[in-house]
């Protein structure tokens, strides 16, 4: 099974947003955005600063949280989707507005969801500074969960990834579990293999519902802990794309020699759904929600400060080319 027989075909993803972004012309003048390539989020310019500000939703994590009638861990998730990509340009987090749309007036739910933007939000440092909820009964079924996240960076302090070089290293930092991509793929390999998220599996030592609601890690406090104590050349946030997601970050080649072993979502859905490692590696994180790309002479200090907030090592090392290369399984991506 692939994303795609799940209704999820990334290679027509892109090709719409090309199609979309393609009628986007309009720029204020004096506001022009930073050339900083495809990257995570976007910048405009303000003085001496520039303001990051992007975009992100849960997805159809949601569908999971309503079946399950547990819905305090998706505002974590919605904020961190969000803020996880902002740090990727050394910007920091300081604002954040949710929009959330539903189909009925659920008081239960959304006291229940409150809370869990309230933690992300604390998780994070960011303040909520406003939203915007939309009652849809024809066109949403449950609710829909997403959100903008605001940030500010020194203009000479920015992140591209352009310095990343050969000889540099990747260090990763542990994810929690599934985080919220590729729940679609997920979903549909548990149900076809005759599971309700209600069901306990014994490799995942509890529910399905339970598992795929393990919200997402957010890594704003560690990054820029590192950030203030040593050179950064690149960051990450391993999202949808898997660890292709480095290919938004220098041209250079990525190899992934000492990745970290996958929780046991990741071998359930492969072993399931007889999905094969290249698609397993690039429509999820396995294990690595993000990467720092220091210099081999700053490993051991960026170390010793993301280890503080979590489970962090070196997974590889940066050599001349263009592409990701997943040494242990042989496994190449020369395009985002």
């Amino acid at each position: 099974m692939k994303y795609a027989d799940a209704g999820v075909d990334i290679e027509k993803e892109g090709e719409f947003i090309g199609a979309l972004v393609s009628a986007l012309k309009h720029v204020k003048k004096g506001y022009e955005p930073l050339d900083i390539g495809r990257h995570f989020t976007s910048l405009i310019p303000f003085g001496e600063y520039a303001i990051a500000v992007n975009t992100d939703g849960v997805g159809s994590k949601v569908l999971v949280a309503e079946a399950m009638g547990e819905w305090d861990t998706v505002g974590i998730d919605v904020v961190a989707m969000n803020v996880n990509d902002t740090i990727c340009v050394g910007a920091e987090p300081v604002a954040f507005v949710d929009y959330l749309a539903i189909e009925r007036y659920d008081e239960r739910a959304a006291r229940e969801i409150g809370v869990g933007l309230n933690r992300g939000c604390e998780l994070a440092d960011v303040t909520l500074i406003g939203g915007e909820t939309a009652t849809l009964p024809e066109i949403v079924r449950g609710f829909d969960l997403s959100g903008t996240s605001v940030g500010i960076v020194r203009r000479d302090r920015v992140i591209t990834g352009r310095d990343v070089s050969e000889g540099d290293v990747v260090i990763g930092l542990r994810s929690s579990g599934i985080h919220s991509n590729g729940l679609t793929l997920a979903r549909k390999v548990f149900r076809d293999a005759g599971y309700a998220y209600e069901d306990f599996h014994a490799a995942l030592g509890r529910k399905v519902g339970e598992e795929l609601l393990i919200p997402t890690e957010i890594y704003v406090k560690a990054v820029m802990e590192v950030i203030e104590r040593v050179n950064v050349h690149g960051l990450a946030h391993i999202t949808g794309g898997g660890l292709r997601n480095l290919l938004r970050i220098g041209s250079v080649r990525y190899v992934i020699d000492e990745p970290f072993e996958p929780q046991p979502i990741f071998r359930v859905i492969a072993e399931m759904g007889g999905v094969p490692d290249e698609e397993m590696y690039q429509t999820f994180n396995m294990g690595m929600g993000f990467a720092v790309v220091v210099s081999a002479d700053d490993e051991k200090e960026a170390l010793s400060v993301l280890r503080k907030y979590h489970d962090a090592k070196r997974v590889g090392y940066v050599e001349r080319g263009k592409g990701v290369f997943i040494e242990p399984l042989e496994i190449e991506y020369s395009r985002y």
